[in-house]
């Protein structure tokens, strides 16, 4: 499987880090059927009472509906998910890429599961998300096996 880079958008909560918040955040969403690729939780360095939520895909009617009312909305952080299969280097190669572009990353949560990569990118603008994009489509190709 070749590596796939597509644009996402990110809905977001901004919530007080207690216990539940999460399990609150995501029980509307699941309510409605809402198939959740990416879920990320998190506090705020520094600041041990505020945390974020932010979570993808959000789409159809009944889980836009569900995210309004679980407080969450679309993030304007430009974010793009990558997929395919795993291969050693691979995620040097794609962060080399960005980095020698002079792109600097706002996030990113990557992982492997059995064969698979995927990872969830944040650019600081949407020019760099693309120029990303494009980046990381040579940058895999290049690195194939």
């Amino acid at each position: 499987m070749a590596v796939t880079v597509k644009k996402i958008v990110l809905w977001r909560k901004e919530i007080e880090n207690k216990p539940g918040a999460l399990a609150s955040a995501l029980a509307p969403l699941a309510s409605a059927g809402a198939d959740l690729h990416v879920v990320m939780g998190y506090r705020y360095p520094g600041d041990e009472t505020k945390g974020a939520i932010e979570l993808c895909p959000v789409t159809g009617k009944k889980s836009v509906i569900a995210a309004q009312e679980a407080g969450l909305s679309a993030s304007s952080i430009p974010a793009l998910m990558v997929e395919g299969d795993n291969r050693p280097g691979l995620g040097h190669a794609i962060s080399l890429a960005i980095a020698d572009a002079g792109i600097n990353l706002g996030f990113l949560v990557a992982q492997v599961v059995g064969r698979k990569y995927s990872a969830v990118l944040g650019f600081e603008s949407e020019a760099d998300a693309g120029k990303g994009a494009a980046l990381i489509r040579t940058a895999t190709a290049a690195k194939k096996r």
